[in-house]
């Protein structure tokens, strides 16, 4: 049977040859590659590697994107990937990693924990692809799925550091399964430093805080890394009730006579 020509015409032969792009790509993969390592690890009791994984990802994460934009390598496929990606490695993964480490033993409260965790981080990715072309480019709305994963992997690892298992403090666990979770879907804005133009020269001094980032981070990254990301989940609250105080004080004071 004939092939009808309208659907050959249909057919743009610019798009059959159409190909990816290698690079944005191929990082974008080893970051899902992590997330799924993540889940591996936490099955078999691996809590620390399943953690470090978790970081990794956001490292590989972060990178994708700045490479596809430095080589204009971007594409609407890349996207899409990376989206998907991000919900293994921020959505799935901590869920999945922090209900076997503290949740699991809590019953119907460790598993909702972990699924309204898992629920919002769609959400939270869901709103942002849609937003992308009218939202602050300063800021985010939500907590971003990577630093919210942070604050799970990061409290496993601390906690591994010190030998404390999962178990003996599942409610601390369990609050903050929900605070990242929660925090990823409010409307609470948090700065999300893509103004920064890495092509402009900045002070001596910034160099030196960078280079002692990086100490620090090798002297003892569980707690740096955690520290970091606490203070950071944190900030957005601390900003919100700035604006909230700014807002109400215009509102009570008079304004000033000529």
């Amino acid at each position: 049977m004939q092939e009808p020509e309208t659907s050959k015409a249909l057919i743009d032969p610019n798009q059959r040859r159409r190909g990816i792009f290698l690079l944005p790509n191929l990082l974008t993969t080893a970051a899902l590659f992590a997330g799924f390592y993540s889940i591996v690890q936490a099955m078999n009791g691996r809590y620390e590697a399943a953690a470090v994984a978790i970081f990794i990802a956001m490292v590989l994460d972060g990178l994708d994107g700045r490479v596809a934009r430095m080589t204009r390598t971007q594409s609407a496929f890349g996207a899409e990937y990376d989206s998907l990606s991000d919900m293994v490695s921020f959505g799935v993964a901590p869920a999945l990693v922090v209900y076997v480490w503290a949740l699991k033993d809590m019953g119907k409260l460790g598993w909702i924990a972990a699924f309204v965790y898992c629920a919002s981080a769609a959400l939270r990715l869901a709103r942002f692809n849609t937003q992308l072309e009218v939202a602050d480019k300063r800021f985010f709305q939500g907590l971003p799925s990577p630093a919210a994963a942070a604050l799970i992997a990061g409290l496993i690892w601390v906690m591994h550091d010190y030998g404390i298992k999962g178990g003996e403090i599942r409610w601390l666990a369990w609050g903050m399964t929900l605070f990242a979770g929660l925090t990823m879907v409010s409307n609470i804005r948090y700065y999300s430093g893509k103004d920064i133009n890495l092509r402009r020269s900045v002070p001596f001094t910034f160099v030196l805080l960078i280079v002692l980032g990086f100490i620090l981070i090798s002297l003892d990254p569980a707690h740096v890394l955690f520290g970091a990301f606490v203070l950071y989940g944190l900030s957005g609250y601390a900003g919100w009730l700035w604006q909230h105080r700014r807002s109400r004080r215009a509102r009570i004071e008079p304004p000033a006579s000529e």
